[in-house]
């Protein structure tokens, strides 16, 4: 028995009668917004257009947009605010998961540290040099 995978939601694979019939808007229309830079759908080997899941939802917006009195320039400059934002999201994200993996490697190495009174062996200080040693008061 084999097991149907969907496709993933940035897969293209719709047509632009299809496209155009899901978002509500005429092909004619994904054409101009594909020339205004508003959406960029796959191409297959023969020039066709294949849009995504998440195409879709980015025509659904810009409709909306458009449909609410937004100009173009407008609509541009919210979708690129918008990836801005998951951009920074991502970004913001890494950092918390790099902080969390930092955070237990102290742990980790305050863990198996030496007890605090026991201080590891140094070399004697040269003529001219000194050490300073800070102990914690418990």
């Amino acid at each position: 028995m084999s097991s149907f995978q969907a496709p993933g939601p940035d897969a293209a694979v719709y047509v632009i009668s299809v496209a155009a019939e899901l978002s509500g808007l005429h092909p004619q229309t994904l054409r101009a917004y594909e020339r205004m830079g508003l959406i960029t759908p796959g191409r297959t080997l023969g020039g066709g257009r294949r849009y995504s899941h998440q195409d879709i939802e980015r025509l659904r917006s810009i409709a909306e947009l458009t449909a609410s009195g937004v100009g173009v320039e407008g609509v541009r400059r919210l979708l690129d605010m918008e990836n801005q934002v998951a951009a920074l999201q991502a970004r913001n994200n890494e950092l918390v998961a790099e902080l969390e993996a930092t955070r237990e490697a102290l742990r980790q190495a305050l863990a198996t540290r030496p007890p605090a009174d026991r201080l590891p062996v140094l070399r004697r200080p040269e003529v001219g040099q000194s050490v300073v040693v800070w102990r914690r008061r418990p």
